[in-house]
């Protein structure tokens, strides 16, 4: 089972809100995920975003595979692989 860090969208039409989700990477986009780890709201000036550090990198070290976005938003929480 390949699994990934990535963005789960919520919030209404044209004011999106995301939850960072580890999700097996054969689930739809909001479908079933394994656990929520933060998230991530683009609709601020700055963006903000709010992420469990230890959660995000125990995923890591088991082996999960962050999106692009969701990698910038770790890179920037100063969570690195």
């Amino acid at each position: 089972m390949a699994v990934k860090i990535r963005l789960r969208r919520l919030g209404q039409k044209k004011a999106p809100f995301y939850r960072i989700v580890v999700a097996d990477s054969n689930s739809p986009r909001d479908g079933r995920f394994i656990e929520e780890i933060g998230t991530y709201d683009p609709n601020t000036e700055p963006s903000t975003f709010k992420v469990d550090a230890e959660a995000a990198k125990k995923w890591l070290a088991n082996g999960a595979q962050p999106t692009e976005v969701v990698g910038k938003i770790l890179k920037a929480a100063g969570i690195e692989k």
